[in-house]
């Protein structure tokens, strides 16, 4: 199923409708890469969110996170944790996850393996995007430049995929 956006006067025919960005706690590295990703998205054809694994309540995002997303000029817009619901991922939905650990817990939980990558496997690359959770500002900024790479890349392999 292609999800169809009318842009200009030609139709893009788009892979996925929406983006969803898993981690643990759904508080530092998952509501980045959303802020990120929003902030690069040029069109918002495809439809963006975080969601956690282990989200016991809802909470705000990590102060040190909201520090350097701030410090980019985007913003986590007040963001609560949620946690990854089946709903989150029905219909044609790119999970891409923080870590490989996580993508196998989301195939187990909800019972899927189309569409699930961890978001360096779906550019290509190995390995997990390091939790900053409890580190310094720096550490936190370390991940957000990580993640601005990766996401710059998955915009450009969304783009190429709609081109296919």
């Amino acid at each position: 199923m292609w999800w169809m956006s009318q842009v200009g006067k030609g139709v893009i025919k788009m892979k996925y409708s929406k983006v969803v960005f898993v981690c643990t706690g759904n508080t530092s590295r998952s509501p980045m890469a959303e802020a990120i990703y929003r902030g690069m998205s040029e069109d918002g054809t495809i439809e963006a969110c975080s969601r956690g694994l282990v989200v016991l309540f809802p909470e705000p995002s990590n102060q040190k996170a909201d520090m350097v997303v701030e410090n980019h000029n985007l913003s986590l817009d007040n963001h609560v944790s949620a946690p990854l619901t089946k709903e989150d991922i029905e219909g044609n939905v790119l999970v891409l996850c923080m870590t490989f650990s996580q993508k196998i817990k989301v195939a187990e939980e909800f019972g899927i393996t189309e569409n699930l990558f961890t978001i360096k496997e779906y550019v290509g690359e190995e390995g997990d995007v390091i939790d900053p959770y409890g580190g310094t500002v720096l550490e936190y900024e370390e991940c957000f430049s990580e993640l601005s790479r990766l996401i710059k890349k998955s915009l450009i392999k969304l783009n190429e995929e709609a081109k296919e």
